[in-house]
């Protein structure tokens, strides 16, 4: 295999990076390795809705001289959008110009131990999509206004995708129709607006929560069943592996803008 390039500290220079449900799982090794490229009078931005581990990791990634802001908001609702939004409009005008790069993370299972026939109730189905499509559409065209348009310098918007935004899976339907309605977003964006460069990167199965609630709680025997098998023989992707990736992604910036891409194709 090649040789992986060393990581420079500082390299991307004095940037500002937004990233959302950075306080677990591949959020957390995500923020910890953009702490390291980021250059002095960098700004990093953490949401998450549990205030502890962020608080936590703002600390321990302030350690590498860079500014951590961090806002404790619950995406999928009003309360917690417009704390977030405040806090876009409050810090982006302002944040260091070379660059901005928006990484949308936070996302939710739904309930996978009821089918499609179980999902009756719109409460549930539209608190699910507000917090895993609207939130993500509205922060991204919120944060690509308050940076707004600066000579010289680069926007990137990442969507954390899945295989499940492509492919159906047996009581994911909040999952994968989620996961799709947000890749398409971005491949709109991507066309709308061409200074933007737009990724949605599929992480691969990861060895999260997440995962855990899959092969647990997925109403389906046989896709509880092929859960764990990924589990048993290895095949789980370790956070910090996929977050190299994705970084090393960003850094090439050679993939067209609006694609879908996976862990595998790298």
């Amino acid at each position: 295999a090649a040789m992986e390039p060393v990581p420079v500290p500082g390299r991307w220079g004095a940037a500002t990076c937004v990233l959302t449900g950075a306080s677990r799982g591949f959020g957390r090794s995500l923020a910890r390795l953009l702490a390291g490229r980021l250059g002095q009078g960098s700004l990093l931005l953490l949401l998450a809705r549990s205030e502890e581990p962020l608080a936590e990791l703002a600390t321990e990634l302030r350690a590498t001289g860079i500014r951590v802001e961090c806002v404790a908001a619950d995406l999928g609702c009003q309360q917690g959008m417009q704390r977030a939004a405040a806090a876009l409009q409050d810090v982006l005008p302002t944040a260091p110009p070379g660059r901005l790069i928006l990484l949308n993370n936070a996302g939710s299972l739904g309930d996978i131990s009821k089918s499609f026939l179980d999902l009756t109730d719109p409460d549930e189905i539209n608190s699910y999509f507000a917090f895993n499509v609207t939130s993500a559409l509205c922060l991204t065209s919120k944060a690509l206004r308050a940076f707004g348009k600066r000579p010289g310098s680069s926007r990137t918007v990442v969507n954390i995708s899945s295989l499940c935004a492509l492919k159906p899976f047996k009581n994911w339907t909040l999952y994968c129709s989620g996961k799709a309605a947000r890749d398409m977003m971005f491949q709109v964006l991507a066309l709308e607006e061409p200074d933007v460069r737009v990724l949605n990167y599929a992480p691969g199965p990861l060895d999260t929560d997440m995962q855990l609630l899959a092969r647990t709680k997925t109403g389906d025997p046989e896709m509880r069943r092929y859960f764990q098998s990924l589990q048993e023989s290895g095949q789980l992707i370790d956070c910090a592996v996929s977050a190299q990736k994705l970084v090393n992604l960003l850094e090439e910036d050679t993939f067209r803008s609006g694609a879908h891409v996976d862990f595998y194709d790298i």
